[in-house]
C-alpha cells in the first residue's frame, strides 16, 4: 500500500498550516500559563506523529471497522458516565495513568468515520424519510450519553457536524427545508423555556450562562458576565500589533487574572491582547485555510466516504473555531469550547491531529490513485 502512494500527493501545505497554528498555540498557552508550555509543545509533537501515522493507513480499510468504532465510542461514553472524573458537576474525563482523557473529543472523530461509511452505503436512500430517521436514531445514543455528562456544547457541535455530513451525502433541499421547519421552532421553544420558566431542562450552570448572555446587565447575572467583558476589553487593548508575548503589564488579562481559563476557553483573548488585530487575523486566516484545504481534498476524494471524512473534519474545525471566537468576543454565551490547535487541552489537540491525518490519507488516494 505504501509503495502506491506518491509523495507529490501528500498535502504539505495543510501540514505547514497546522504546524504554524500549533506553534502559535504553544506560544499563547505558554504566555497564559508558563507551566503548561512544555506540555502543549510535547502534545503538538506527539499529535504530529499520530497525524503522520494515521495518514499512511488506508481510510477505506479503517472504515471496514466503522461498526466496531461506533461500539467503542458508545462503550467509552458509558464508562465516563459511570466512572468518570467529575468536575464542576460534569463527568467528562477518564484517568488513564497520570493522564486525563476526554472521550467526547474522540467521539467526534469516530462518529465522522462511522457516518462516512454509513452514508456511502446508503447513498441512494439518503432522501427517504425512513433512511433519514434511521440516521438520527444512530446518532441519538452517543448524543444522549454526551448530553447526560452533561456536555451541551459538544452535544450541539456533534449535531451540527451530523447535519453537515448528511447534507454533503446528498440530502435534498426539500428535506433540509422540512428539517429547518422543525428545528427552528424547537430551538426557539427551548430558549423560551430556559429563560422564562424554572423547568429543570438543563443544569443550573448552563442556564446561568444562557441567562448571562441575554440578561448580563441584571444584578443576578452581572458577575457571570464580567469574564466575557474582560475578554472583550483584553482583545481591544491589543489594538493593531498587541502588547507582545509574555508582557508584564499589571493591567493585562494574564498578569491581572481578569479572565479565567485563559489557556483554554479564552485563548483568543490572549491573542488579541498580546498579538493585536494582526495576530488575531493570522489565526483566523490559518484556520480558514486549514478548513479550505480539507474541503478541497474532499472534492478530489476517490469516493463519497473520503469526501465525508474531509467535510466532517473541516466542519469540526470550523464550528469549534467559530464558537470559541464568538464566546471570546461576547457574541455567544460562554461554552468552554477550545480553539483548534491553539487552546490547551491534549485530548482535543490529539483528536484534531487525528482528523487531519485522515484528511491527508484521503488526499493520498485521490481520483487518480487507481489510474496508475
Amino acid at each position: 500500500m505504501l509503495s502506491q502512494y506518491k509523495l507529490k500527493d501528500y498535502n504539505f501545505i495543510l501540514i505547514l498550516l497546522v504546524a504554524a497554528l500549533s506553534v502559535i498555540g504553544v506560544l499563547l498557552v505558554g504566555s497564559a500559563d508558563p507551566s503548561l508550555r512544555s506540555r502543549q509543545m510535547y502534545g503538538a509533537i506527539a499529535g504530529a506523529v499520530i497525524m503522520v501515522i494515521i495518514s499512511l493507513f488506508d481510510y477505506s480499510w479503517v472504515l471496514n471497522f466503522s461498526r466496531i468504532l461506533y461500539g467503542i465510542n458508545l462503550g467509552l461514553l458509558v464508562i465516563v458516565l459511570l466512572t468518570g472524573d467529575a468536575r464542576k458537576g460534569a463527568s467528562r474525563w477518564l484517568q488513564i495513568g497520570g493522564f486525563q482523557f476526554q472521550p467526547t473529543e474522540l467521539a467526534k472523530i469516530l462518529l465522522i468515520l462511522f457516518f462516512a461509511m454509513y452514508f456511502m452505503k446508503n447513498e441512494d436512500a439518503i432522501n427517504t424519510p425512513a433512511s433519514i430517521l434511521k440516521s438520527f436514531l444512530l446518532l441519538l445514543p452517543p448524543l444522549a450519553l454526551i448530553a447526560m455528562q452533561p456536555d451541551l456544547k459538544n452535544t450541539i457541535t456533534i449535531t451540527l457536524i451530523f447535519f453537515l455530513l448528511i447534507y454533503v451525502a446528498g440530502l435534498s433541499y426539500r428535506r433540509i427545508g422540512t428539517i429547518l421547519l422543525i428545528i427552528i421552532p424547537a430551538a426557539a421553544l427551548f430558549l423560551l423555556l430556559v429563560t422564562q420558566t424554572n423547568l429543570p431542562i438543563i443544569k443550573e450552570y448552563q442556564k446561568n450562562r444562557i441567562m448571562t448572555f441575554f440578561q448580563g446587565d441584571e444584578e443576578e447575572y452581572s458577575e457571570s458576565a464580567i469574564q466575557q467583558r474582560n475578554s472583550i476589553t483584553a482583545i481591544g487593548s491589543g489594538q493593531l500589533t498587541g502588547k507582545g508575548l509574555n508582557n508584564n503589564e499589571v493591567s493585562s488579562s494574564n498578569r491581572g487574572n481578569f479572565v479565567a481559563e485563559l489557556q483554554n476557553d479564552f485563548i483568543f483573548a490572549v491573542a488579541g491582547e498580546e498579538l493585536g488585530f494582526v495576530g488575531c487575523f493570522v489565526i483566523i486566516l490559518l484556520l480558514f485555510l486549514i478548513v479550505l484545504q480539507c474541503l478541497l481534498t474532499g472534492r478530489r476524494a476517490k469516493d463519497l466516504s473520503g469526501t465525508l471524512i474531509c467535510s466532517g473534519v473541516a466542519s469540526m474545525i470550523a464550528i469549534q473555531s467559530f464558537i470559541n471566537i464568538c464566546v471570546a468576543t461576547g457574541l455567544f454565551p460562554n461554552t468552554g469550547t477550545p480553539l483548534p490547535f491553539v487552546s490547551y487541552g491534549l485530548t482535543s489537540l490529539f483528536c484534531m491531529y487525528m482528523g487531519i491525518g485522515f484528511v491527508l490519507n484521503v488526499g493520498l488516494q485521490n481520483r487518480n490513485y487507481y489510474l496508475i
